[in-house]
């Protein structure tokens, strides 16, 4: 297959670089400063056990230009999701120019980029999917892979087989799934634990989860999307590797006394030192995170179908202003009774 990928981080590099390491063609959009470097250097991929350097994949550093050189099965987004609506506008721009937008793969956080790239290109030129391994990016153009899990690819486009026979020719464990919301949905859910918290406070998720306050706090945004998700009949799904339905179980039913012991070994132990990406982009000064994709999508959803949550939007707001630097980050920096007051 011929594939377009939109972005070269750390999903990009590793999806995109397996596909090309096992015969398919791929190219990828990227920024000049990044391009040149993966032009230079080729792409790395430590998997397995064993490290795979790539150099035939195409680079383009212009939209137009990329979209003239095809056409191509799929593009396929692995970026952020707020810059998911600046992407399809330089999409459609430029294939007005020339060349055509073919039909893109979302392998994004969030459960709004099928929304929005259905709206702008049409409901059958989407295609929802999932990425549960753990990947490492150490460098440009270069990935870890630390724990694979798999793929979800959600059935409803005609290339949905195709797509998930590419991804297991190139071992990336892919696996198809019937309803693309609830596998979404699923994937928001593991998504939200421990993460805005994490970099709000800059504690690593186990200590959330070790502290009963902060506990109870985690338990209750994770809680509300439950609720919400039952409001918009999406159940939860278990995807490659993670048993969604048997955490959502113990959310809502199992007692703290065997829920949090378990939750803390498995949270601190499973991630070692490796904080959670709102964290990274928080304390890295980027300016944001994908807060308002991930808590603020249950805020969003929630109000449409009359299910507050309240503890999810303090989270957003908070780390929103964090971000925008209207609250000071040692304010809260190791301090839970800064958040708890917020909450309160």
């Amino acid at each position: 297959m011929r594939f377009l990928f939109v972005g070269a981080g750390a999903i990009g590099t590793y999806v995109g670089g397996a596909l090309a390491s096992h015969g398919h063609a791929v190219g990828y959009i990227e920024q000049p400063g990044p391009a040149d470097v993966i032009a230079r250097q080729g792409l790395r991929l430590h998997m397995g056990g064993t490290t795979t350097a790539v150099r035939h994949v195409q680079l383009y550093t212009s939209t137009a230009d990329a979209l003239a050189a095809g056409p191509y099965d799929a593009g396929v987004l692995a970026l952020k999701s707020f810059d998911t609506a600046g992407v399809l506008d330089d999409l459609v721009a430029s294939a007005s120019a020339g060349g055509e937008v073919p039909p893109l793969l979302s392998l994004q956080n969030g459960v709004d980029n099928e929304i929005l790239i259905a709206e702008r290109l049409g409901a059958d030129r989407v295609i929802s999917g999932t990425v549960t391994s753990a990947i490492g990016k150490p460098g440009i153009g270069e990935v870890i892979e630390e724990k694979r899990r798999g793929i979800g690819i959600a059935l409803g486009s005609p290339l949905s087989e195709m797509i998930v026979g590419a991804l297991n020719d190139a071992r990336l464990g892919a696996k198809l799934f019937h309803d693309a919301r609830g596998m979404k949905w699923s994937k928001l859910f593991t998504n939200l634990t421990g993460n805005a918290t994490s970099a709000i406070l800059d504690m690593p998720v186990g200590a959330l989860f070790a502290d009963r306050r902060l506990y109870e706090v985690e338990i209750a945004v994770l809680r509300e999307c439950l609720a919400v998700m039952r409001a918009r009949d999406h159940r939860p799904v278990d995807l490659p590797g993670t048993p969604v339905r048997a955490l959502a179980l113990a959310v809502e039913r199992l007692p703290r006394a065997i829920v949090q012991p378990v939750l803390t070994r498995a949270l601190g132990h499973g991630r070692g030192d490796k904080m959670p990406s709102f964290h990274i982009d928080l304390h890295a000064g980027r300016g944001r995170t994908e807060v308002n994709w991930l808590n603020g999508a249950v805020v969003r959803h929630g109000a449409e179908v009359g299910v507050e949550a309240p503890v999810n939007a303090v989270l957003t707001e908070t780390l929103e202003a964090l971000s925008h630097g209207e609250l000071d980050i040692e304010e809260f920096r190791h301090n839970p009774d800064a958040l708890l007051r917020r909450l309160a």
